[in-house]
């Protein structure tokens, strides 16, 4: 399928549970989306199955998880699978749909290839973006043909700074141009107004969609990979 029918399919199509995750702290279960004649893998994740959270609002990880692919699609970049917030039908009621990829579960950053490794510059960017508090090394998925997506973005978005990731790679190093630019070009878009900030507000509150933008003008302006703070915790627990 390509991307607007998997969008449409994890929107519309008819789901029947067919398992469930038991890693995690959340309840998630693995879905078949059949859609016509078509029939994919899904991971869902409902609001009645998070578990409540000191740092962040209750019930709305899965909103999270559904402006991170927005996010990666208004950048261009393609990092997170299709994902949507599923409303009707749903067996456990609302939450997030995502296409599940097919991958290596052995596969995790601390074993990547150096020609894997290689594309790491942009998933630390993205990560430094949307502020994301638990980039594990299980988190990076690399499908059959090679491709890199990003999964589990349900604690991103705070106001403050949470950034918490296992991809420290490029640290204090300068952003490559391609990404500056993409980021450059993207920021008009998290403006009041703009298509992207009203496909946001859904699943982000305004000031989290200030905070956004204002990460985005840093890493534009500075144009370097911050080091791990030292005043907090910057590795998640555990790390893959």
């Amino acid at each position: 399928m390509d991307k607007p029918t998997v969008l449409s399919a994890l929107l519309h199509g008819k789901l029947e549970l067919e398992g469930q995750f038991i890693y995690g702290s959340n309840y998630t279960f693995m879905v078949a989306c059949r859609y016509g004649e078509q029939t994919l893998q899904a991971v869902y994740k409902p609001l009645r199955g998070e578990r409540p959270l000191w740092d962040f609002p209750n019930q709305t990880l899965a909103r999270r998880e559904v402006a991170a692919f927005l996010v990666s699609e208004g950048l261009g970049w393609n990092l997170v699978p299709p994902t949507v917030f599923r409303v009707t039908t749903a067996p456990m009621g609302p939450g997030s749909l995502q296409l599940f990829i097919d991958h290596d579960p052995e596969l995790h950053y601390f074993n990547f290839s150096s020609e894997q490794q290689k594309q790491l510059s942009k998933v630390m960017a993205f990560d430094l973006l949307i502020n994301n508090a638990d980039r594990k090394a299980g988190h990076l998925l690399f499908s059959p043909e090679g491709e890199l997506f990003l999964i589990d973005h349900g604690l991103s978005f705070h106001i403050e700074d949470k950034l918490r990731t296992v991809v420290w790679d490029h640290a204090g190093e300068p952003i490559p141009e391609h990404i500056v630019e993409d980021i450059n070009l993207a920021l008009p878009s998290f403006t009041p107004g703009a298509s992207l900030h009203k496909t946001l507000q859904p699943h982000l509150t305004l000031a989290e969609i200030a905070a956004l933008r204002h990460r985005a003008e840093t890493l534009v302006e500075q144009g370097i990979y911050p080091l791990p703070p030292e005043d907090r915790r910057a590795y998640p627990w555990p790390l893959v």
